[in-house]
C-alpha cells in the first residue's frame, strides 16, 4: 500500500484532474441525498478482502458518490451557513494533506503553524483585543467554543471556593445550538434570556440581578452571539461588556458566523464591544473562505486557556524541551492530535491581500440587501424583519409549515437550489418562514429572483 508503482501514478493524475475539474467549474450541479439502500445498490459492496482497485473506487465515486451531496459552495445553496472556499484555499488544502504535517506542537509543524500564526495575528487585528491576545485554530465553531468555556471555567475554578460548584452561565435563546450542547459536555447550567431580537446590556443586568445568592455566587460566563445564525443579529456587544467587566464575569463572544463580517467597514461599528472579549470564536469555514473544516478560537489572554488544556505525559515532555521551543497549538483548545488547518487560510490571503476578502464579504452583505428590496417589491412575499448581516428571513404570504417543507424538497428534488426554512418567534408564537444566507459573491440577482418566483 505504501510503494509507488505506476498505478499509484496513474490514480494521482486521476485525483489531481477531478480536482481541477472541479476547481475551475463554472456550472456545477446542486447535487441531492439517496438513502443508503439506494447508494448500496449502485456501488455494491466497495471493502472487501482483496480491494476493488483504486480506478474502480474512484469511478464509484465520480459516476455516484459526488452526485449524493450538496457543494456548500453552489451559488443558489443558501441554507444553514453555507460556505465558499476560495480556489486558492482549497487547491492549498491538497497541499496541507500531501504534506502530512501533525501540527500540534512546533517541534514537528513549524514552517506550518508558523503560517497558521500569521492567518491568526490577521484576525486577531479585525477584533481590537489588546497586544497579547491570540488564538488557534480548531475543527470548527463547536470546538472553539467548547475550548473556550472549558478556559472559563477552569479560570473561575482557580478561586479554591469555586471548585466544588457547578457552574453557571447566561445566554440568549437565540445563541448557536453548539453553546447550549456544550455546556452540557463541561456540565454546567445554562440560563436562558428569552430574546429573538439582540441581547441587551440591560436585559443581561436585570437577569443576574434576579438571581439567587447561590445562583449568583456559580455564574460564570456569559455568551454573547456576533452574528446568530438564524438571523444575523449580534447582540449589544459594548452593554454586555461591562455588566462583565462590573460583575467579573468571563464574556465570550461567539461570531462564528458573523466574524468574517469584521473585515467590512460597512457593518464593523455593529460589533463594537467584542474587543473588551475574554474569548471570541470566529469560523473561518463559513465567511473567510476557506475550506472545512476550519473554526479558531481567540483569547485575551492565551496563558489561561494553556493552564486549562496543556497536556502532559512522558512521551510528550520532549515537545517542552529547550530545542523545541516555539508556538504549541494543542495548549490551547481541547485537541492534542490536528492538522494544519489554518494552512489554507493563510494562502488564500497571502494570494489574495486582505482587499479582495474586504469586497467578497462586501457583496454578501450587499446581496442581502438587494434580496430585502425583492421582497419588499415582490407581490408574495413579505420580510420578516430587515436583513441583518447576510440573513433575510421572510414569509410566503398564505403558507403553512407544511408549505415550506414541500417547496424545500421539490426545489432540491429539480436540482435547483436549497433553501430551507426556520422558525421565528413573532409575538409568544413561534412562525415558520423562509431564509436566506449569503456567504458565496458567485450568487447573482437572477438566482434570487428564480428562487422567489419559484415560490407560486
Amino acid at each position: 500500500m505504501h510503494k509507488i508503482d505506476l498505478g499509484l501514478v496513474e490514480m494521482t493524475m486521476d485525483v489531481m484532474k477531478y480536482a481541477i475539474d472541479r476547481i475551475s467549474a463554472t456550472d456545477r450541479k446542486i447535487g441531492k441525498p439517496l438513502k443508503a439502500e439506494e447508494l448500496k445498490k449502485l456501488v455494491g459492496e466497495t471493502i472487501t478482502d482483496k480491494g476493488i482497485g483504486g480506478e474502480n473506487a474512484f469511478n464509484l465515486w465520480k459516476q455516484h458518490l459526488a452526485a449524493a451531496n450538496v457543494p456548500v459552495d453552489h451559488p443558489r445553496n443558501l441554507a444553514f451557513v453555507p460556505a465558499a472556499p476560495t480556489k486558492a484555499a482549497i487547491m492549498f488544502d491538497l497541499v496541507t494533506s500531501a504534506s502530512s504535517i501533525h501540527g500540534a506542537y512546533w517541534m514537528e509543524g513549524a514552517g506550518g503553524i508558523y503560517c497558521e500564526n500569521e492567518a491568526m495575528h490577521w484576525m486577531v487585528s479585525l477584533t481590537g483585543l489588546p497586544e497579547g491576545a491570540f488564538g488557534v485554530f480548531t475543527s470548527g465553531g463547536t470546538a472553539a467554543n467548547l475550548s473556550a468555556l472549558v478556559t472559563a471555567r477552569e479560570h473561575w475554578r482557580e478561586n479554591e471556593s469555586n471548585r466544588g460548584k457547578k457552574g453557571l452561565m447566561i445566554t440568549s435563546s437565540g445563541a448557536h445550538s453548539s453553546v447550549k450542547a456544550m455546556a452540557k459536555v463541561i456540565d454546567v447550567d445554562v440560563l436562558l434570556v428569552e430574546s429573538e431580537e439582540a441581547l441587551q446590556g440591560g436585559s443581561l443586568q436585570q437577569t443576574i440581578s434576579e438571581l439567587s445568592i447561590t445562583e449568583r455566587q456559580r455564574l460564570f460566563a456569559i455568551v454573547a452571539t456576533g452574528g446568530t445564525t438564524n438571523a444575523g443579529i449580534i447582540d449589544d456587544l459594548e452593554g454586555i461588556a461591562q455588566v462583565c467587566e462590573d460583575e467579573n464575569l468571563w464574556f465570550h463572544v461567539d461570531a462564528a458566523y458573523g466574524g468574517g463580517a469584521l473585515v467590512a467597514d460597512s457593518v464593523r461599528h455593529l460589533f463594537n464591544g467584542i474587543e473588551r472579549a475574554n474569548s471570541i470564536t470566529i469560523d473561518p469555514h463559513k465567511w473567510m473562505f476557506s475550506p472545512y473544516d476550519c473554526g479558531a478560537v481567540i483569547y485575551r489572554e492565551p496563558q489561561l486557556a494553556k493552564n486549562a488544556h496543556s497536556q502532559q505525559g512522558s512521551y510528550l515532555d520532549i515537545f517542552k524541551d529547550e530545542g523545541a521551543h516555539g508556538f504549541n497549538p494543542a495548549d490551547y483548545q481541547i485537541q492534542l492530535t490536528r492538522r494544519v488547518r489554518g494552512l489554507p487560510l493563510w494562502f488564500s490571503l497571502a494570494m489574495h491581500g486582505v482587499d479582495r476578502y474586504k469586497k467578497a464579504v462586501e457583496r454578501g452583505l450587499e446581496l442581502a440587501q438587494i434580496a430585502g428590496k425583492m421582497i419588499e417589491a415582490h407581490p408574495d412575499v413579505e420580510l420578516v424583519r430587515a436583513p441583518s448581516l447576510s440573513c433575510v428571513l421572510y414569509r410566503r404570504i398564505g403558507w403553512e409549515p407544511e408549505d415550506y417543507t414541500e417547496w424545500t424538497y421539490e426545489n432540491h428534488r429539480k436540482g435547483f437550489a436549497l433553501v430551507t426554512p426556520t422558525k421565528y418567534k413573532t409575538g409568544d408564537t413561534y412562525e415558520t418562514v423562509s431564509r436566506f444566507c449569503f456567504i458565496n459573491p458567485d450568487t447573482t440577482e437572477k438566482d434570487i429572483e428564480l428562487i422567489l418566483n419559484s415560490m407560486h
